[in-house]
């Protein structure tokens, strides 16, 4: 077929450098053959720019948003398994705590009646708390539940004020950040923290603590979300998104150990918080370096004021 097409004769005008480096092909082209490709591979490439954006698009939002709103009800409960169970706790420790010689001058007695005192209740034994304290009344911790303790010995009102409350005896709740109970390491990490004074006999003696890093929360729901939605996608024809999941406090954004930095820097700038919706939410497109995902931020005052949970999506 190629022989029906004629070199064109190279005119006197034509410098012999534009005829030697333009590809024979090319040559061989008339204007209307140019024409006709050049309508044709805009055309594709319009259409492949097409798919790239409508892969991650408005319904991703409308997506990631329910995964915010149903991570915030989990939040909810996993807050209140810890408003019920701590009390609870405390009582059952009270209980317990002339089993054991002297709790609050031996580290491993201490260890020992946390380790007892959570089997006893329920909503402890659920719980999805990263450690479990006992401290003095001046907020020296004694112990923590963990084989490795880098608690023990840490001043807790130093990062926790409002726990001196507890020495009083009643249920408190506080947001901090203490290192020693960080989740990770070389990121950015802080704590939600609760504790009960436990009473002996008439006078509290000590304070039961316990709580979370952020970190090591944002992986609970990442893994929570990531395993409902590939059961739920098992028998679909569809593949899994990719996911983040972070929790918003503040300004602050603190994403499970794995997660790119750059993503929670992202969520930070936009200060979703501060820039909720009528219905009380926060969502938009953007794009992290060069991929698109879909943001969602469903605020859980419940759990505490100015604390959300993010969730950031991408098809693939």
């Amino acid at each position: 077929m190629w022989s029906k097409f004629r070199l064109p004769q190279r005119s006197s005008a034509e410098p012999v450098e534009a005829a030697l480096l333009t590809p024979s092909w090319v040559r061989l082209l008339t204007p209307s053959w140019v024409l006709l490709l050049t309508r044709r591979w805009a055309l594709l490439l319009l259409v492949a720019l097409l798919a790239g954006c409508e892969g991650t698009n408005q319904e991703s939002v409308a997506r990631a948003l329910a995964h915010a709103r149903r991570l915030a009800e989990t939040a909810k409960q996993d807050a209140r398994e810890v408003r019920q169970g701590l009390p609870r706790g405390a009582e059952e420790m009270a209980k317990l705590w002339s089993s054991e010689a002297n709790p609050l001058g031996d580290p491993e007695a201490a260890r020992r009646l946390l380790t007892r005192t959570q089997s006893k209740v329920q909503d402890l034994r659920v719980a999805k708390s990263t450690f479990f304290a006992l401290a003095s009344l001046d907020g020296t911790v004694i112990r923590n539940d963990r084989e490795q303790d880098r608690m023990a010995g840490r001043p807790l009102f130093a990062s926790f004020p409002e726990l001196a409350r507890a020495a009083s005896g009643e249920y408190v709740e506080a947001l901090g950040a203490m290192p020693e109970a960080h989740g990770v390491k070389g990121k950015p990490d802080a704590e939600w923290v609760a504790a009960q004074g436990v009473r002996i006999a008439d006078a509290i003696q000590a304070l039961y603590v316990t709580g979370w890093a952020w970190s090591s929360y944002a992986l609970r729901l990442e893994f929570a979300l990531r395993g409902q939605i590939e059961r739920e996608l098992r028998d679909k024809k569809e593949n899994v998104p990719l996911l983040y999941v972070f929790v918003v406090v503040g300004k602050d954004v603190y994403g499970t150990p794995e997660s790119p930095e750059i993503n929670a820097r992202t969520i930070a700038e936009r200060e979703p918080l501060a820039h909720l919706g009528a219905d009380g939410s926060f969502s938009t497109l953007l794009d992290i370096t060069g991929r698109r995902f879909a943001l969602a931020v469903q605020p859980v005052p419940e759990l505490a004021p100015q604390v959300g949970i993010a969730v950031l999506r991408s098809e693939v």
